[in-house]
């Protein structure tokens, strides 16, 4: 027995020895990745502080670690900013030639972003030779080869700068307002800074001095504060300059001792020399690389020629036995020309039948667009108006009535969200987004909004948190709500007199990414076996008796399936028909930090102080006016009422106003267009976008137009006065105060 227990550890011995050897090897290539991505960031913080020599020096490091891990694409983002660099350096021709090294590696890798920075650059290069039509042609393009948010903020920004050089002062300023209320994941107080100086450096060029100098001294501030380098001394020139043309002599005598002060101290003879000497000591690097391959592709086309000789003896041999061969491939090929007759035939009625069905889901999602709309609107009437009703003290029979109108028109609502939810999927136009946020606070939040349902039920919700999970983690919140709701709203809808257990559980944690396990577990009714593959699927529950029984459109698990694939993730069932149902999962977040309790000062919500407020509800349906003019008068609130986006112009032009409501779907000019005519003259006001939402729309539309927030319609009522405390009641309270 001894003996076979020596052989097989002897035969065991080799493999563990590979598999020890390729962990080490993956775990050493984890690390690489991890160096070369914090080499990218301070990269990106050197630039940001303008020491563009340093920020050469570790591009450089970080290249050669690309370089040794064999990623390309790491190798195309390096020479991409190596671009950007030069260009921030006035050094043009080398940032040319970094750019076409990053193209020779793109013509053999698909990678879409790359393209789309090489495109952006290449805009760039355009705009310094005064070429601007051709860099906004070129910005278009590469702006449709990315989803990247920081990078089509950046574009944005330039597409800003664009404008203001050929005088479109509206446009640019339109794009520039967009900015400053940016939620960019890497650089919002960057762009936030360049937004600010876009708009100041446009105010000089139309002598509205009062505003630049407004605008550039918040440029000033944020420049100071975040250590942008750069930008602090633009915005103090521009300060200067502005203090100058109004005739406050002394102020622009201040700044301009300033400037010289900043000049002295960042731009030396020495800083000068060393920036030259880091950029000259990397260009001779990346330039003999360069021709040490040029070199190796000479040497291999050397051999070939050598090799040619040869080939020409090989060649007449096997030309004779290819005319042997050509009497035989005449036959065949008599046959394959009868045979391709019939692949093209029925080829042909494969793309037929494909733009059928292309066709038939293009005609299906415009018509959900269009049906989701088209409803929501007398849905608000519907839910808006209950909830008047409901508080104006009705008789008991017709609280009841009212009562299960209010069921109706929330279920009606649900089931067209769910619908859209699916179809947003369907047609790609949802993205995870990556922001900071509490998961703890997300959960609990469902199960506060679910508790309702839950005592109806008379059944417990209980939350199982491990405190090993790190508070701050980087995914996106919204849609990890979405995903509870429905696991925990489905859990409760099939368990009476029982228990919900959500449970979440630090599966992973290593260096900055957290691994995390979900599980919603029930005591309810149960799943059978043969039903547990086809609950995930649109519009079932099991069986027609369960769907007449407990209700619901059957959308709620496709949802949270479709979401998790967005993650990357799957969801799992484990059931047994009559003792509850368990569905779990797990997610991978990146993490922000390490702390491991929660923040015990975070604000509560807070009681707004409404009565006083003189709002403009601008909207185009006669009954929403109404109810949006009773649940204003409920909280003391006044309003006027603009029918269209014209007179809401005019009217946001003449009053003042302490914050506007704005439908966005409306005849004439839309909420979007009106939006972006009342902040040519108006920045300050809150607008709250108020729209039934359709497929087709996207926030960012909204926001950049210069909207604060957007409420969809129908909208709870506790959420629409949220809102407006949030932005209307916060903005008058800091008027007061200045």
């Amino acid at each position: 027995m001894n003996r076979h227990n020596a052989l097989f550890g002897f035969l065991l011995l080799p493999w563990l020895l590979i598999l020890g050897l390729v962990n080490g090897l993956y775990a050493q290539e984890k690390i690489s990745e991890q160096e070369f991505t914090a080499l990218w960031n301070r990269v990106q913080v050197l630039k940001h502080k303008d020491q563009l020599e340093e920020g050469l020096i570790t591009l450089n490091e970080a290249i050669n670690l690309a370089e040794a891990l064999e990623k390309t694409k790491l190798l195309v983002d390096c020479h991409n900013l190596f671009a950007e660099l030069y260009l921030a350096m006035d050094k043009p021709e080398m940032a040319e030639f970094s750019a076409a090294r990053a193209n020779r590696i793109l013509q053999g890798i698909e990678y879409p972003n790359g393209h789309a920075v090489k495109n952006f650059i290449e805009a760039q290069l355009f705009f310094r030779d005064a070429n601007y039509f051709q860099a906004l042609n070129m910005l278009n393009k590469a702006r449709q080869q990315s989803n990247n948010r920081n990078l089509l903020n950046r574009m944005t920004l330039f597409e800003g700068d664009i404008y203001k050089r050929i005088t479109k002062f509206d446009k640019a300023e339109t794009l520039y307002n967009s900015l400053l209320v940016n939620q960019d994941p890497v650089e919002a107080n960057y762009l936030k800074t360049l937004a600010l100086l876009g708009l100041a450096e446009m105010e000089l060029l139309r002598n509205r001095v009062d505003v630049g100098i407004a605008n550039a001294d918040s440029a000033h501030a944020l420049a100071l504060t975040h250590q942008l380098t750069r930008e602090l001394e633009r915005s103090i020139n521009l300060l200067q300059r502005l203090y100058e043309k109004s005739g406050n002599y002394n102020a622009s005598l201040e700044f301009l001792k300033e400037n010289e002060r900043l000049q002295d101290s960042i731009y030396n003879f020495d800083k000068r020399t060393a920036e030259s000497l880091a950029s000259d000591k990397v260009a001779l690097e990346q330039m003999s690389k360069t021709i040490s391959l040029l070199e190796g592709e000479n040497n291999n086309l050397k051999k070939s020629a050598n090799r040619s000789e040869l080939t020409a003896i090989l060649t007449s041999a096997f030309l004779t036995i290819i005319s042997l061969l050509a009497v035989s491939l005449y036959r065949n090929n008599q046959i394959k020309l009868k045979t391709n007759d019939l692949l093209h035939t029925k080829n042909r009625e494969l793309q037929g039948a494909r733009d059928a069905a292309v066709q038939a889901m293009e005609a299906k999602t415009n018509f959900l667009s269009t049906v989701s709309h088209e409803l929501r609107t007398p849905l608000y009437a519907v839910t808006g108006l209950t909830h008047l009703l409901i508080e104006e003290n009705p008789t008991e029979a017709q609280l009841e009535h009212l009562k299960a109108l209010k069921f109706s028109g929330d279920y009606l609502l649900n089931f067209i969200n769910d619908i859209l939810q699916i179809n947003k999927i369907d047609a790609d136009k949802l993205e995870p987004l990556e922001i900071e946020f509490k998961l703890k606070k997300v959960i609990t939040e469902v199960l506060n909004s679910l508790q309702q349902t839950a005592r109806e039920q008379k059944t417990k919700l209980i939350l199982d948190y491990d405190s090993n999970i790190p508070v701050n983690l980087l995914s996106d919140p919204l849609k990890l709500s979405q995903i509870f709701i429905n696991l925990v709203g489905n859990a409760l809808k099939f368990t009476k007199n029982g228990e919900v257990h959500v449970k979440a559980r630090l599966a992973n944690q290593d260096q900055e990414k957290v691994t995390v396990h979900f599980e919603v577990q029930d005591t309810g009714i149960g799943i059978a076996q043969e039903m547990q593959e086809k609950i995930f699927d649109s519009f079932e529950q099991g069986s027609i008796q369960i769907n007449r029984e407990y209700g619901g459109t059957g959308l709620g698990l496709s949802i949270v399936k479709s979401l998790l694939g967005l993650f990357g993730s799957r969801i799992q069932l484990k059931s047994e028909l009559g003792k509850g149902s368990s569905f779990y999962f797990e997610l991978q977040f990146n993490c922000k930090d390490r702390l491991l309790e929660d923040n015990p000062s975070e604000a509560l919500q807070e009681d707004y102080e409404y009565a006083g407020l003189h709002i403009l509800v601008v909207e185009d349906n006669k009954i929403n006016q109404v109810i949006t003019k009773k649940m204003l008068a409920k909280k003391e609130i006044t309003c006027d009422i603009a029918s269209n986006g014209t007179e809401a112009v005019e009217m946001a032009r003449e009053n003042g106003y302490d914050g506007i409501l704005m439908d966005i779907h409306m005849p004439g000019i839309s909420g979007v267009e009106t939006t972006e005519q009342i902040r040519l003259f108006d920045s300050e006001t809150p607008i709250i976008a108020l729209t039934a939402i359709s497929l087709d729309d996207r926030l960012e539309t909204f926001f950049a137009a210069g909207c604060n927030e957007v409420v969809t319609k129908p909208f709870k009522p506790e959420v629409f006065y949220r809102k407006i405390g949030e932005y209307i009641v916060v903005h008058k309270r800091k008027k007061t105060l200045i």
